[in-house]
C-alpha cells in the first residue's frame, strides 16, 4: 500500500431533506430503520438540530449520489438527443 495522498476533487452529492422531526433519538432512529427497510436508494441520517433552549432530532434523507448521477446523465443524454432531433428535422425542411 502506498503512503502518498490521492487529491481528487469533492463533488457535492444532492441536498439531505429533513422529512420529520422528533423529540428522542429513539423515536428518530425507529423511523430511520424503517426507511432503510424499504428501498435502498435511499441514504437516511439522524441529525441533533436547533438552538441549546430548543433542540430536537431530525430524520434528513437524500437519493444515493452515484444512482443521482446516473439519473442526470441520463436526462442529459436525452436532452441532447432531442436538440439533435430538433437540428436534423430544420435541415430537412431546407
Amino acid at each position: 500500500m502506498s503512503t502518498e495522498e490521492v487529491n481528487e476533487p469533492h463533488t457535492e452529492g444532492p441536498r439531505w431533506k429533513i422529512l420529520k422531526r422528533f423529540k428522542t433519538f429513539e423515536e428518530a432512529n425507529v423511523h430511520r430503520t424503517g426507511l432503510l427497510i424499504e428501498t435502498d436508494t435511499v441514504q437516511v441520517k439522524v441529525h441533533l438540530m436547533g438552538p441549546a433552549n430548543n433542540q430536537f432530532f431530525a430524520v434528513k434523507a437524500r437519493q444515493d449520489p452515484a444512482i443521482a448521477l446516473q439519473e442526470e446523465a441520463a436526462l442529459r443524454r436525452a436532452e441532447k438527443k432531442k436538440r439533435k432531433a430538433k437540428l436534423n428535422k430544420k435541415r430537412r425542411k431546407k
